[in-house]
């Protein structure tokens, strides 16, 4: 894992939280804030996906040569 899956995680997982307690108080900010935070997170954690695809590629074909 690098460092753009792990934060990403680390968003997803605070929007949700933050989008459950705007919906528990009736916040409608905090859930519209809780679901742009997972978005963020979700985008980070899938560019972070892309880098290690990328870095496995390189190592593999780097492996062959």
């Amino acid at each position: 894992m690098n460092k753009n899956q792990i934060e990403g995680s680390v968003k997803d997982v605070a929007g949700k939280v933050q989008q459950k307690v705007g919906k528990i108080t009736g916040n409608s900010n905090q859930q519209v804030k809780g679901a742009v935070r997972q978005v963020e997170g979700k985008v980070q954690k899938g560019v972070g996906d892309v880098e290690q695809a990328v870095h496995d590629s390189a190592k593999t074909t780097g492996d062959k040569r």
